[in-house]
């Protein structure tokens, strides 16, 4: 049986494994496992180190990113970032745009930014996990990280100055090859490259400014035998053909490109393909089934060979953690297990109550959500009004759909309609707005029928 390193580096040369590796993109989600503020993990080598080693007791991945920040490398060349408590950090000045030329940018060192920190907590991880999982090293790509030094003039200059273009690109792919470099140093095995915003520009566009430093950077990872992967963003399909010209050992895309369609460009140019688990609709907004049955139709779509299963970029801070850990159960083979556990633990904490115990009436409500569905917002207006003057006897509770006690609640109740009203665990409205008054009547009933 492949070990998860194994497993990673022979998908990502082409190659059959045994089974498909798992490579969760923890980014700022990990300051969310170990319970302090993004800002505060972004700084801290020690968060990083803690942050990857609880995704991997937690997730039972097969690789990992020592930390996920495409702003890294844009604070370490002046750029000033905005920090947010549950987010990535995101780009605040452009230093081409507010006075300085590019003659005034140097070339990051460890001293640079967050750039020592990050590479010691590298260093740790590789001494921790090197052995057990494959630890990836994300650069920020050359055209997003020269948008963030030029900000959106670079869209007109591309037209404008493309020269200028050029030579700002030639100082990214610099900069891309020293913090590779410094990840190398480190121990790290596998560099990716994240460029996102290639998506944004035309074929042409890609193959006359980026591809030239994409090359160049792959050919440098591959004199110092290191795995690479290029990590794209958005509907880049136009432009599938030339990246795999840039000979990157794989691509990881988002849900924006069919992972069969990735499979059939890059397959038979000896590049392997990774993603793409929808970040939305599935792991943040999604059930342990959703994300279940999207990580298998990504297998179904790429196949066992030359496929990494991974997020379609890097996880938010609130991704449910244990719609990461359905997805660990899909991989792993143990779905049945996982899903009962998920089951039992549903239950202890959103426990039903004993209706007839409770010592005040309980409304429970079915809603899709009363804060942006109208039908939900009317009958959540219906209920606080029939309860108005109640308030000692009655209490009202509001099932969310999203919400994890919802299909508890649903199926305890017996009701599958949205919306819908129980009183005291009977089902008394489905699918209907009742008045005020006549909602009010039912629970003057079930009062009375309490204190017998």
């Amino acid at each position: 049986m492949m070990g998860s390193k194994e497993l990673v580096f022979r998908a990502l040369t082409c190659k059959t494994t045994d089974r498909i590796p798992w490579v969760p993109f923890v980014g700022c989600h990990a300051a969310k496992l170990l319970g302090v503020n993004a800002d505060e993990y972004f700084y801290s080598e020690k968060h990083i180190v803690d942050g990857a080693v609880k995704a991997y007791e937690m997730y039972q991945p097969d690789g990992l990113p020592v930390l996920f920040d495409l702003q890294l490398e844009a604070e370490a060349l002046g750029c000033r970032l905005r920090y947010a408590k549950d987010n990535i950090p995101s780009v605040a000045t452009h230093p081409l745009e507010s006075g300085k030329a590019l003659r005034d940018l140097k070339l990051p060192t460890r001293k640079s930014g967050r750039l020592g920190v990050v590479m010691d907590a590298a260093k740790e991880l590789v001494r921790l996990l090197g052995d057990k999982i494959a630890l990836y090293g994300v650069v920020t790509g050359p055209f997003t990280l020269a948008l963030h030094l030029m900000g959106t003039d670079i869209f007109y200059a591309m037209l404008d100055d493309p020269e200028r273009v050029s030579a700002l690109i030639h100082f990214c792919v610099s900069a891309c090859k020293r913090v590779a470099a410094m990840y190398m140093e480190a121990g790290i095995k596998i560099i990716a490259i994240a460029d996102p915003m290639t998506s944004q520009i035309s074929s042409d566009d890609f193959v006359r400014l980026v591809s030239p430093g994409l090359v160049d950077i792959f050919a440098f990872l591959r004199e110092h035998r290191r795995f690479s992967a290029l990590f794209v963003c958005g509907d880049a399909k136009r432009n599938m053909e030339a990246m795999c010209a840039c000979q990157p050992d794989n691509i990881s895309i988002d849900e924006n490109i069919p992972l069969d369609y990735a499979a059939r460009i890059c397959h038979p140019n000896g590049v392997s393909v990774g993603g793409n688990i929808n970040l939305t609709r599935s792991m943040m907004f999604g059930t342990v089934e959703d994300n279940i049955r999207d990580a298998q139709k990504c297998i179904d779509l790429a196949g066992s060979t030359g496929f990494i299963l991974s997020p379609g970029c890097d996880m938010p801070f609130d991704v449910p953690p244990e719609n990461v850990r359905a997805i660990t159960s899909l991989v792993r083979g143990n779905v049945v297990d996982f899903l009962e556990q998920v089951k039992l633990e549903e239950e202890s904490v959103y426990k039903v109550p004993n209706y007839a115990e409770e010592e005040r009436v309980i409304i429970d409500v079915m809603t899709l959500d009363s804060e942006t569905s109208t039908m939900c917002q009317y009958i959540m207006e219906v209920v606080y009004e029939a309860c108005r003057g109640l308030e000692h006897k009655v209490r009202c509770v509001e099932h969310k759909k999203a919400a994890k006690e919802a299909e508890i609640y649903q199926k305890a109740l017996h009701t599958s309609v949205i919306p819908s009203i129980c009183i005291d665990g009977e089902l008394v409205y489905e699918s209907v707005i009742p008045s005020a008054e006549d909602l009010r009547a039912e629970i003057l009933r079930a009062i009375f029928k309490k204190q017998g």
